[in-house]
């Protein structure tokens, strides 16, 4: 294999932060900007450095910036709402829609008064914790379009924050059906067959499936009306009805204590009997789903009452102060809510039998004395929560359109918007699939599943936070102060365990779902601006293990490689980086690159500018490396650096690996790399994600080009990595080797030679360096891969001396079945080849030197008798001798490496320095 020298890209460099000129800026709004022209040709002086590095590190904050002020400039005429009409009033309503009137008798004759205060309970824990994670959240930062969505994605990231966009989107479509359902079930309990005010009348609407589909058509229609005209017309109507809403609550609540008995109807006025009688839970047949009921089933519908808490936060786009006005008004919605709730439950715990409470659903308007106050009531409460959530859906759309993570599907969405920043296409999109909704019918049903896709949309909200405060960022640091990860890993926890409770099969489909689209959005993106929060959690639990991996509790027993690849041009290293990663076994892997300058004569950092080709090449090449890139004056020096500096406290390399020096011009192996997109072997470039980057590569050495390298430095350069305590490896001829080869020519063998060719009188005897090398080996054949192709062989060289032979084969099988290593023991006869060893002359030499020099006739007769047991052979694994000290014979010794491995099958020529492996436990 060749030397991979660490060699200076030939590149030119830009002074725009590594953009190619005439590059776009990518991202929401394109700046355009005038290009500065650089002559790179001379030196330029400390001023013209420190402005371009000035101008560089400073372009993407201003750009940042930038991009920020057209937003909200953008934005400033349609932030308008404030906390009691943004927020305030939009979550009442939602929290109150259909079930105040329509579903709370229902839950205290199912459940009674302890069990439907529980329900209430539960439901309201969970959603007041989620309010807090919430309230966080959208204090950490200026918030913007898409509300639950927005801070949700800017959180967790594009895969989980996309994934819940849609789960959050799909959930608001069901509610707003859910509320339209609600709406015609009044409408019918006023003006049907059997309705309040047609009864004794010849006028009632026609009744039928598809009449009452026909019917919540027209609501759905008139909300979508509302919503075309924009969120000021929202805001509009949400304050009359919520006027309205109130009145009829006033009015409920006078009823029930100046009403006047009907035992008729079964309101009983105040009485103890009759609260005694509902106080204990009694689940029976429903009459409109005709199921039985439990708590599990009525919590389902009853939760629906605490699900508008992100009524407020989907309005983002629309609020002058989103970070004030979501966390103040989400939590006084719920208090006020709450309270409203549980003095209705007692008041109609004391009121109204059982019969009453499970019989009628509008029991409300038929004790009321004011019974057009209720109707009203519960027309404007749910035409009111079916706008809320058809304009809530309509916002998360538009920001999934606009962040692009689903590709073109969503364009027409984005489109469709006004000048006024009104999603007229997210509109049409949501009232569409909402009327789909409509066709299940059933308020109930459809009671469960909006439930089940919010408490989803909720556990992701209290994961935001909880990962946020877990990865202790520095820039999380919300002006909300009350939340903590005990707060959200409870609400987190509630949400989870409610969704499966209610229905498993539901729970189940939705975290499917939920799955299928964080793998479509993961192969849909790239890398994101909003940054990772996994990337966070990932560096707080790493520091934190990295200080408590201690070396001074190091063992040799848990011995494992940790390798540092010193690589010249990774076009012609793919191979050997493949193979190396292999001889990790789930260790540390470093790939190493020196650039040979100054700081002084760049710029910027020129190491910067192939860093991103780098990184595209490791996730090509598919190996789990790290990458370690440093300028020094010097190959040598560089190479030191990384020696040194790579890893990270207990994290270091223990051994390093170099390509080998020779003078065979470098083959691109790029062509080899599978493309990922495709099913062929064909040029990386092609790849236009990947091949963009990887242009940057520096180009190969090119025919009488001289080496940045010389044969002495390379040698100094092994010295260099004994004297630093790490085992060191050279790989030749790896430009021949192919990974993918193993599975189609029939099992391979692995050669092992663990004898020192240039000291062959101590052939047979495994000194540490000999050990080192079998454990290398056998890490490689543990590979699965490996493990399935190919079968280990240790080569035994041995006099013609049958006893001699016998006892050294048993030996070193007793050898290594002790260190638990599956090996054919081949032993060969080389007495012929070792009497050509050296002369006497050669011997005094040796001694006067402190060196070992042996015969061109020896070495072409060991590479001839590796050679000929090589037939069959995947890898080779050589003893790799030590290099003299005296500089004068560095020659020398790379002359006999060359000798002793030329043409050889690929081969790892190792040499290890301390104990790796026990024969004990």
């Amino acid at each position: 294999m060749r030397w991979m020298a660490m060699s200076r890209s030939r590149t030119m460099l830009s002074l725009n932060n590594g953009e190619e000129a005439g590059e776009p800026i990518k991202g929401k709004h394109t700046i355009d900007r005038t290009r500065q022209c650089s002559n790179v040709s001379r030196r330029p002086n400390d001023g013209d450095q420190m402005n371009s590095v000035n101008n560089t590190l400073t372009q993407p904050l201003l750009r940042y910036e930038l991009q920020q002020s057209v937003n909200y400039s953008a934005q400033d005429g349609r932030r308008q709402l404030g906390i009691v009409f943004g927020v305030l009033i939009p979550v009442t309503l939602c929290m109150f829609s259909a079930i105040l009137f329509l579903r709370l008798g229902f839950a205290v004759g199912q459940g009674g008064v302890l069990e439907s205060f529980g329900m209430f309970l539960l439901g309201y824990c969970i959603v007041t914790l989620t309010s807090l994670s919430l309230s966080a959240i959208s204090t950490n930062g200026a918030v913007e379009g898409g509300g639950a969505y927005f801070m949700i994605s800017r959180a967790l990231g594009p895969e989980l924050g996309g994934s819940i966009g849609v789960m959050f989107f799909i959930a608001s479509i069901f509610s707003s059906s859910l509320y339209c359902i609600g709406f015609t079930e009044a409408l019918t309990d006023n003006f049907g067959e059997t309705g309040f005010y047609t009864s004794n009348s010849t006028f009632q609407l026609p009744a039928g499936q598809w009449y009452t589909f026909a019917y919540n058509s027209a609501v759905l229609f008139v909300c979508l009306l509302v919503c075309i005209i924009g969120a000021q017309m929202f805001a509009k109507t949400q304050l009359i009805i919520f006027l309205t809403v109130m009145a009829s609550i006033i009015s409920s609540i006078v009823s029930f204590v100046f009403a006047k008995p009907d035992l008729v109807i079964g309101y009983t006025g105040f009485n103890v009997d009759t609260f005694r009688d509902n106080l204990f839970s009694n689940y029976t047949i429903d009459h409109s789903t005709m199921k039985v009921q439990s708590f599990v089933s009525v919590f389902a519908v009853i939760f629906n009452g605490c699900v508008g808490i992100m009524a407020g936060a989907n309005l983002s786009g629309e609020l002058k102060n989103p970070s004030k006005a979501i966390p103040v008004g989400t939590l006084g919605a719920l208090a006020y809510t709450g309270l409203i709730y549980i003095f209705l439950i007692f008041l109609i715990a004391f009121t109204c039998t059982r019969e009453l409470l499970l019989d009628n659903y509008n029991f409300l308007q038929y004790i009321n004395l004011c019974p057009v106050l209720v109707a009203i009531g519960i027309f404007a409460s749910t035409l009111s929560a079916a706008l809320s959530a058809l304009i809530g859906a309509s916002r998360v759309l538009i920001a999934l359109a606009n962040d692009s993570l689903f590709g073109p599907i969503l364009w027409p969405v984005q489109k469709l918007v006004t000048k006024s920043g009104n999603p007229i296409g997210a509109v049409l999109v949501s009232w569409l699939l909402a009327e789909a909704m409509l066709l299940i019918g059933e308020l109930n049903t459809i009671a469960s599943l909006v439930s089940i896709f919010f408490l989803l949309s909720y556990a992701a909200v209290n994961l935001a936070c909880l990962a946020l405060d877990l990865a202790s960022a520095p820039n999380f640091r919300p002006s909300f102060k009350y939340f903590s990860w005990h707060t959200s890993s409870l609400g987190m926890i509630g949400c989870l365990v409610m969704m499966f409770l209610i229905d498993v099969m539901w729970a189940s489909v939705s975290v499917v779902i939920f799955m299928i689209l964080i793998l479509v959005v993961y192969f849909r993106t790239g890398g994101s601006q909003w940054g990772y929060i996994s990337q966070a959690l990932i560096f707080h639990q790493v520091r934190k293990y990295l200080l408590l991996l201690d070396t001074r509790k190091d063992h040799v027993k848990f011995w494992r490689p940790q390798i540092l690849l010193l690589v010249a041009n990774p076009r012609s290293s793919c191979n050997l980086i493949k193979f190396v990663n292999d001889m990790k076994k789930s260790g540390l892997y470093v790939l190493g690159h020196v650039q040979q300058g100054s700081v002084d004569e760049f710029p910027t950092d020129p190491v910067e500018r192939e860093l991103p080709a780098w990184v595209r090449l490791v996730e090509v090449l598919k190996v789990k490396a790290f990458i370690e890139l440093t300028l020094a004056h010097s190959v040598r020096e560089g190479a030191q650096h990384l020696i040194r500096v790579s890893g990270l406290g207990g994290m270091k390399p223990n051994m390093v690996v170099m390509g080998f020096y020779d003078e065979v011009l470098p083959e691109d192996s790029l062509f080899q790399v599978q493309n990922p997109r495709r099913g062929y072997y064909g040029t990386v470039a092609e790849d236009t994600e990947g091949g963009n980057a990887l242009l940057q590569l520096p180009p190969l050495r090119a025919e009488g080009e001289d080496k940045l390298l010389s044969r002495e430095e390379y040698v100094c350069l092994i010295l260099d990595i004994v004297r630093l305590k790490k085992g060191v490896c050279l790989a030749r001829n790896f430009h021949n080797f192919n990974r993918e080869d193993l599975a189609l020519h029939g099992r391979k063998n692995i050669d092992i030679w663990p004898v020192n060719f240039l000291k062959p009188e101590t052939a047979g005897y495994f000194d540490t360096a000999c050990i080192f090398l079998l454990q290398v080996a056998c890490v490689v054949h543990m590979v699965p891969l490996w493990k399935k192709h190919t079968q280990m062989r240790v080569f035994l060289c041995v006099d013609s001396d049958y006893a001699s032979t016998n006892h050294k084969k048993e030996k070193l099988k007793k050898f290594l079945t002790e260190l638990r290593i599956k090996a054919e023991i081949v032993t060969v006869p080389w007495n012929h080849i070792t009497v050509m060893n050296r002369s006497e002359e050669a011997d005094n030499e040796m001694a006067s030197n402190l060196v070992t020099r042996v015969s061109e006739d020896y070495l072409q007769a060991l590479n001839s008798m590796v050679r000929d047991h090589a037939d069959n052979t995947a890898i080779v694994f050589s003893y790799l001798p030590m290099p003299p000290v005296d500089r004068g014979l560095h020659g020398q010794y790379l002359h006999e490496m060359d000798l002793l491995t030329r043409d050889l099958p690929p081969t790892m020529m190792v040499h290890g320095l301390g104990e790796v492996t026990l024969t004990t436990m």
